[in-house]
């Protein structure tokens, strides 16, 4: 058997192995786009939609009458390897490229068709019998299959990035409620303010990252509003009679995504604001926590000459210079993956706004913009819950201290006091070093030692009420 054979296109012929089951215009890709060395077989799901999505037109095309039902059966035997993560060595195009997507369709259309020919019993490359056009293709384009595919692998990012989400969240929550005893200085703009708790403050983490988790499942509802059966541009030009409705229903069968069919496909299959959307929420999400690794930072500076009011799991030495230096390296790298989501923000931004007419054909680099974006934050988002915060102990005689010998709790008097006999009494403590106890209760007796203790006891500060006697 030679090892290769001859395919041909409009513009020519070439040489394929014999052991690819990709063909002449995914060949053609591999040499037109070599853009960031990474193939859209890095993302498995894309790969397991476009099998749903070529499974569903060919079971559509079957029920309208315009395929062949042994032909369609074929293509569906060999979508279901594609949907089982078989072949995934075949999907060879660079995940940026020029065509709209054409590559990535015609990627599928020819592997799948190939695998239908084995299944039938005929060579690779005898098209005569299955054709990646003719009958992989059938009532599509590359204007809906590749947006279609697109949002169902979307769909399920979202949901695994949510799932990440979902044990920070409550690795947060727990910390909460650990530390709901500890008392701390609450600090704004880096300046002594009112005590609060330890608990009080990871609490406040959860519920930010909470808000997000609910921010993105409403996001990822946009994406489920599919335009299959708009072929080129929305007219729905050489699909039969009631094949997109039919083909949105067999994908929704087959995938368990509640999508819908777009009510207008000429708009649909031109517009990319879900994406937007969704970058924007990721963005959110992004900077968000990065804010609270800012904190972690902060929070477990020192230990000597800090804040250090918490402790950070020690992950590896800090220096090669400085003996016994530990940093805070796992919200440094969270930190660093912010930066780089914020950064895709701007790409599918661009992209989005890139759109000409009836199309957009930037939309290969809004899906690795957001396809990484998703990846980088689950993992970085999983590598701080179980390196980082599950981990973290609280220094509580630190924390206790520093309410204690800090100027700003003074405010916790002013109902008793007023303004501006505590401003007094702040001065007085800045400039001589007492503490706002020893002056207010011991030489002023203004504030007896049990009224003291009631103010600044911690159910006080887990649930402050107005004290003014």
């Amino acid at each position: 058997m030679s090892e290769f054979r001859t395919e041909h296109d409009f513009l020519g012929e070439m040489e394929i192995p014999n052991s690819a089951y990709y063909g002449i215009q995914t060949t053609r890709a591999l040499d037109n786009f070599n853009i960031t060395g990474l193939p859209i077989s890095r993302e498995p799901l894309f790969i397991q939609a476009f099998g749903y999505v070529k499974k569903a037109a060919a079971m559509a095309n079957r029920d309208c009458g315009v395929l062949k039902p042994e032909i369609a059966d074929a293509i569906c035997k060999a979508c279901d390897k594609l949907i089982a993560g078989e072949y995934l060595d075949q999907f060879v195009t660079d995940m940026i490229q020029g065509g709209a997507g054409t590559s990535v369709n015609m990627n599928v259309n020819e592997v799948v068709a190939n695998l239908a020919l084995e299944i039938l019993g005929h060579k690779k490359g005898e098209y005569q019998y299955v054709h990646p056009n003719n009958h992989v293709n059938f009532s599509q384009s590359t204007n809906d299959a590749y947006p279609t595919a697109f949002r169902l692998a979307l769909y399920r990012k979202i949901e695994s990035f949510i799932e990440s989400l979902q044990a920070l969240q409550e690795s947060f929550a727990r910390k909460g409620e650990e530390f709901k005893t500890v008392l701390k200085m609450g600090r704004t703009q880096l300046q002594d303010a009112v005590p609060m708790t330890l608990g009080a403050e990871f609490h406040g983490f959860s519920t930010t990252i909470k808000e997000d988790i609910q921010r993105l499942n409403e996001a990822k509802m946009l994406i489920c509003e599919i335009n299959m059966g708009a072929t080129a541009i929305g007219t729905s030009i050489n699909a039969p009679k009631g094949y997109p409705q039919l083909v949105t229903d067999h994908i929704r069968d087959l995938t368990g995504i509640p999508v819908v069919l777009a009510e207008d496909l000429i708009e649909a299959t031109c517009d990319t604001g879900a994406y937007v959307q969704i970058s924007g929420v990721m963005k959110r999400s992004a900077v968000k926590i990065s804010k609270i690794c800012n904190d972690l930072r902060l929070l477990s500076s020192g230990p000597r000459a800090g804040i250090n009011e918490i402790n950070l799991p020690r992950m590896q030495p800090g220096s090669s210079i400085m003996p016994g230096k530990v940093n805070p390296v796992i919200p440094e790298v969270v930190n660093q993956t912010a930066f780089y989501v914020i950064g895709t923000d701007i790409t599918v931004t661009m992209a989005a706004e890139a759109g000409q007419l009836q199309l957009n054909v930037m939309e290969p680099v809004i899906a690795y913009s957001l396809f990484s974006s998703l990846t980088y934050m689950e993992n970085a988002c999983y590598t701080l819950t179980n390196k980082c915060v599950n981990g973290i102990t609280a220094n509580e005689e630190i924390c206790a201290n520093m309410v204690m010998n800090s100027v700003g709790i003074i405010t916790a008097l002013n109902p008793i006091l007023g303004y501006e006999e505590a401003a007094s009494i702040a001065k007085e403590a800045l400039a001589t070093g007492k503490s706002i106890h020893d002056i207010t209760v011991v030489e002023r007796k203004r504030v007896t030692q049990e009224k003291w203790e009631e103010i600044f006891s911690i159910e006080n500060l887990i649930n402050p009420r107005f004290i003014n006697s």
